[in-house]
């Protein structure tokens, strides 16, 4: 009978987990208990659940307020009740309202503070809380008033360190010194559990309120069914016409991707189509089917993954382009009678063109029901301290020493002990609502049937759960991910027919795994700006395998990942590949199993087929093991079970102890990292189609890749990159350049988007103008065009681009003084009479390259007039390029190499080593190893050109370099400062 729980959902207030709730109102011997968290619905299914499992009745509720204003709490009769509650705060969310102070509910109880109105105002569904300490109050009242009185004892934390963290939490979120808060910004002191009898006798001389917190306890009932799936029931309107439709489509789309007497392919339809009706997942297919179908009629390219790219009805709707009969996809693991959730189905548009399919979702399927999933942000590592430090009025210098070096003795101080004692309090607490990066759900029923939605900056409705709440009430998510891999394919493609006249075809997959030449570049690892492949680890490890098949990139896009790598299993696969007869199974049905693989668990198809045959467990709680690696099931008791009947099938058939442990240990290594073999074949055919382009149009296409900042290198290296594949790079031009990097010919462009500084809408108007008008002629015929400031103007004289006027930089800053102030009023900047111009001659003005490189740093980010080798002091270059490294193997060499990249991990012992990415001056990529000692003692200092002395090793045909010592080279002065 707790009418006023706080979670710690209420954020930045409450302080308690829903678990430790129930465990409290079990121990304080409660057996009604209402969740009220304050403008949120986000644990009221986390607390229904949590409630049944333990005997006691729930009461969903919410507490209302604007800012620290209690306005009311609402208690929901039924389920209606928890829609009204929904629609009335996400009405306010929405439209950037303030809550009501009362609303006319018909299927809740409504409780107001003590104060507020008076009884006589009161409807039959409303009454007023009486907190323990306003009980004097009301000694005085009438047996009237009393009937519209209840018990209001507020839960918010466990004890009274409990409202410590309250109060720091409050003024965290008030953005507040701790000693500036006020009492309004915070609950109660007491706030926490006490027994129900101690409860009661605090009230015995008020037994109306106890009749009237018992008579809203009896009549408030929550029932829900959180087996029954909550996704939109049917696509067409009847479950009949969406199986009818589902199989037309699908054999449709057999002749497009088998023909006309493929048998296998044709079984397999049948077998999906009688899973997939008698599952309930047609419309799930079918809505997925629509939103490509639209994307398609748009012109736009998309990427299916997840598991359903494991379906061959996917592939003949063309969701996916992963025909799973090619690569024997292990189809069970995704659709199988045992399954009761549909399988994932996660799109990649452009991120240009994402937005846009969202809305047709929106649209298609309507505002009501159809909303973003949400995510929660926690509290972690130094944002915590960080948040405490300035709520205890620390200096920005002191917060960032207690962060890097916790045990400095400066920090042996009460405020800094107090501050890291609080950490791990308020560690993962919540801490404000977000987005989840892709996910959408589209609801049977109004989605604020089961939650209130928020508005976040992206502008479409969100839900107040995450994605594991979501599934555990029944939703099953649509992933619309954006994704720049194929936005710099599609834009490749566009820029090839402008700059070729040519039209390409991206989705000729099946062609471009057979094409010798992109073979030969995959092999060859010359990957950089391929979609995935174009990491230092990944072009090492193509290197490795010598990649020159589909097959084997498959494989590779999931070895390269944490999980196989961590395991040790990486190695001992590379190993296997080039020689599949040097190693022994770890057990006969391993070999069975795994032959594909060599032994080893590359996929989580693999995890499932060694749990099913070796472990004994049944593909149920083997996709369980699968879910609990990749972070989709919170149900870590479950996974307790299943090791337990993994262990013991293992014992009963005999296996060596040993073995087992091993084969689970694999199993563990894999966890939150594992791909399913679904992701990595539609991964490897986009990094396909990435090959292609830069295989026979690398020049286009490494212009695509600069213009959509999404690779995983900076501008600069993709710049070299499209110097290394022959083009001739410019510096911005206003009449060549677009707000965009182009190509003429193999002549590129830098795009004004580049330049610090400048304001794209000048940058866009400069672009505008010059298609409008033609080229500009002087830099006063450009300043009469564009409305442009000093400012903005130095940054394009700097950065030369007024080079076609054939004056230096500093006779046209002189100009440019003179011009701006000239032409400022632009309403007015035409001559009604040609004014005689007096002739004046400038004394020579000098510069030197030195300079540019200088401006080209501050205003582009790199140097293109000069290489950052050209700016050394030192003529050296090293005693080996990097294209014959791998001719000194074993020997000492000395490189120098400018900086690219650096990956820091932590050695078995917890040490910090690193592997180093650098660039040569040939403009050639070179790897090193710098190990805990050599990393101590020889750091990274930052960008710049270094001086690497190191041993050079070769694993598998790939050479890089052992690093003992390292050193920044020092480069020339900026001429600019003498």
């Amino acid at each position: 009978m707790l009418l006023n729980t706080h979670s710690y959902f209420s954020l930045r207030y409450g302080t308690i987990s829903i678990e430790d709730i129930i465990l409290l109102a079990q121990k304080n011997k409660y057996d009604t208990l209402a969740i009220t968290d304050i403008n949120t619905s986000t644990g009221i299914f986390d607390f229904v659940k949590a409630c049944t499992e333990s005997a006691i009745k729930p009461i969903v509720g919410m507490e209302f307020r604007n800012g620290d204003v209690l306005e009311f709490i609402a208690l929901a009769k039924n389920f209606k009740g928890l829609h009204e509650m929904n629609e009335l705060l996400s009405s306010c969310n929405l439209n950037h309202s303030k809550l009501p102070k009362r609303n006319d509910f018909k299927h809740c109880f409504v409780i107001y503070p003590c104060g507020k109105y008076k009884t006589e105002e009161l409807q039959v569904h409303e009454f007023i809380g009486i907190k323990p300490n306003q009980l004097n109050k009301i000694i005085l009242d009438s047996d009237l008033a009393k009937s519209k009185y209840l018990i209001q004892y507020p839960i918010t934390y466990k004890d009274k360190k409990g409202f410590e963290v309250h109060k720091k939490l409050r003024a965290v979120n008030h953005n507040l010194l701790l000693s500036q808060l006020e009492s309004h910004h915070m609950a109660d002191a007491e706030e926490w559990f006490i027994p129900k009898n101690q409860l009661l006798a605090l009230y015995a001389q008020h037994p109306t309120l106890i009749e009237n917190t018992e008579y809203i306890s009896n009549n408030c009932s929550f029932q829900f069914d959180f087996k029954e799936i909550k996704n939109k029931k049917t696509f067409t309107g009847s479950a009949f016409d969406d199986k009818q439709l589902l199989r037309k489509l699908a054999n449709d789309g057999l002749k497009y991707r088998y023909g006309l007497k493929n048998k296998t392919a044709r079984e397999r339809v049948e077998k999906e189509l009688e899973i997939i009706d008698e599952l309930g997942f047609s419309a799930y297919f079918l809505i997925t089917w629509d939103i490509i179908r639209y994307s398609m009629s748009k012109g736009y390219y998309h990427v299916g993954r997840g598991s359903g790219a494991n379906s061959v009805v996917a592939y003949c709707l063309r969701i996916t382009d992963v025909c799973p009969i090619e690569l024997d996809l292990y189809f069970e693991r995704f659709l199988n009678p045992k399954r009761k959730s549909p399988p994932d189905f996660d799109i990649d548009f452009s991120w240009k063109e994402r937005d846009d399919v969202l809305d047709y979702i929106f649209k298609r399927y309507g505002h009501k029901h159809t909303a973003l999933l949400g995510a929660m942000s926690t509290f972690k590592d130094r944002s915590i301290i960080r948040e405490l430090g300035k709520i205890y009025g620390l200096p920005k210098e002191d917060i960032d020493r207690l962060i890097k070096y916790p045990d400095h003795p400066l920090n042996n101080n009460e405020i800094c002990k107090t501050i890291l004692e609080y950490y791990t309090e308020i560690e993962d607490y919540p801490n404000m609502r977000t987005i989840h990066a892709c996910g959408v759900l589209i609801s049977e029923e109004p989605i604020s049937t089961y939650t209130a939605l928020d508005l976040p900056p992206k502008g479409f409705p969100t839900v107040q759960f995450d994605m594991y709440q979501a599934e555990e009430i029944g939703f099953e998510k649509f992933d619309i991910l954006s994704q720049r891999g194929i936005g710099h394919i599609k834009e490749a493609a566009d820029i090839i027919y402008q700059n070729k006249g040519i039209k390409v075809d991206v989705h000729a997959i099946n062609d471009f795994k057979k094409d010798k030449q992109i073979a030969a570049q995959l092999k060859a690892g010359d990957t950089i700006g391929c979609f995935y492949i174009e990491s230092p680890a990944m072009r090492g490890l193509l290197k490795k395998l010598h990649c020159d098949t589909y097959l084997t990139l498959v494989a590779a896009s999931s070895i390269i990942r944490p999980g196989v790598a961590s395991s040790g299993m990486m190695k001992a696969y590379i190993e296997r590949f080039h020689k599949p007869d040097s190693f022994e199974y770890l057990h006969p049905v391993l070999k069975q199993q795994l032959q594909e693989t060599y032994g080893v668990m590359v996929y989580q198809e693999d995890v499932l087929k060694v749990g099913h045959h070796f472990g004994g467990l049944d593909l149920a709680d083997a996709d369980v093991l699968r879910r609990m690696m990749s972070g989709k099931s919170r149900n870590k008791k479950h996974l307790l079970e299943i090791e337990d009947k993994f262990f013991n099938h293992c014992k009963e058939q005999n296996y060596p102890e040993a073995i087992s442990k091993e084969v689970w240990r694999q199993i563990e290594s894999f966890a939150g990292y594992s791909f399913s073999k679904a992701h990595s074949a539609s991964y490897a055919v986009e990094s396909y189609q990435s090959l292609f382009l830069k295989s026979y149009y690398p020049l286009e296409f490494m212009v695509a890749v600069i213009n959509n900042f999404g690779g995983f290198y900076n501008t600069r290296v993709y710049v070299n990159e499209a110097k290394m594949c022959g083009a001739n790079i410019h510096l911005p031009c206003v009449n060549k350049s677009n707000y965009t990097t182009c190509i003429y010919d193999d002549n590129l462009y830098l795009g004004f988007i580049h330049l610090k500084n400048l304001e794209s809408s000048i940058a866009q108007e400069i672009d505008q103008e010059r298609n409008l008008n033609g080229d500009y002629t002087s830099l006063e015929n450009f300043t009469k065009r564009i409305h442009i400031g000093l400012e903005q103007l130095i940054t394009l004289i700097r950065i030369d681009a007024f080079r076609f006027t054939g004056k230096n930089k500093r006779q046209l800053l002189w100009e440019a003084h003179v011009l701006v102030n000239k032409h400022t009023n632009f309403e007015n900047n035409k001559e009604l009479f040609e004014i005689p111009k007096n002739n004046f001659e400038l004394p020579k003005l000098e510069h030197n390259t030195i300079e540019d490189a200088y401006d080209e740093i501050e205003i582009l980010g790199f140097p293109i007039t000069l290489s950052y080798f050209d700016l050394l002091k030192t003529d050296f270059r090293g005693d080996v390029m990097a294209k014959d490294l791998v001719c000194h193997v074993g020997k000492k060499v000395r490189m120098v190499g400018s900086y690219v990249t650096t990956k820091p991990v932590r050695t078995k012992h917890g040490l910090l080593m690193g592997f180093g990415t650098f660039l040569d001056v040939e403009g050639k990529f070179f790897d090193t190893t710098h190990f805990p000692q050599s990393l101590k003692q020889y750091p990274f200092t930052g960008s710049g050109v270094y001086l690497i002395l190191g041993k050079v090793v070769e694993e598998f045909g790939f050479p890089s370099l052992e690093v003992e010592k390292m050193a920044r080279l020092p480069i020339q002065s900026d001429p600019r400062n003498i």
